[in-house]
């Protein structure tokens, strides 16, 4: 109940960022928390898309894919240079520092989710082609550019 209560909070949280606001009129605070909201449902979404890929309902993952798609196109405005520290951000410089790569980074995974829902059609192994579509680019991610938590 307590999970759920705060994935609904989130999701109040990022459709208030996502239509009242936008980044660049958002102050420090409300951008590094819709950040961190924004990966915290993708993190949520991947964890059920493998709970259902699991189960092989296919179907019911694929809006889940493209709402982490569509997540990680939004994050690109939500790391200006005014938002490097404070709020328990879990960002590191590098990001800010190798701006080109981090934005390449989340085009990327963007654009696997997309593919993801199209491989799963045909993929004879689901874990294999998710872990290459999907949890690879959040380690990579993780791995450069992120605190470790």
């Amino acid at each position: 109940m307590i999970q759920k209560i705060k994935i609904i909070k989130t999701l109040i949280f990022i459709f208030s960022i996502s239509f009242s606001f936008s980044a660049n009129a958002m102050t420090v605070e409300e951008i590094i928390k819709g950040r961190k909201a924004m990966f915290s449902e993708n993190y949520q979404n991947a964890k059920k898309i493998s709970i259902l890929l699991k189960s092989k309902r296919i179907e019911e993952a694929k809006p889940l894919m493209k709402k982490i798609s569509d997540n990680y196109i939004k994050l690109l405005d939500y790391f200006p240079e005014n938002a490097k520290e404070g709020f328990k951000t879990g960002a590191l410089p590098s990001i800010w520092e190798n701006k080109d790569e981090f934005n390449a980074l989340m085009k990327k995974a963007s654009d696997d989710m997309i593919k993801l829902a199209k491989a799963i059609e045909t993929a004879e192994d689901l874990r294999a082609v998710q872990k290459e579509l999907m949890w690879s680019n959040c380690t990579a991610c993780h791995s450069r550019f992120r605190a470790p938590h």
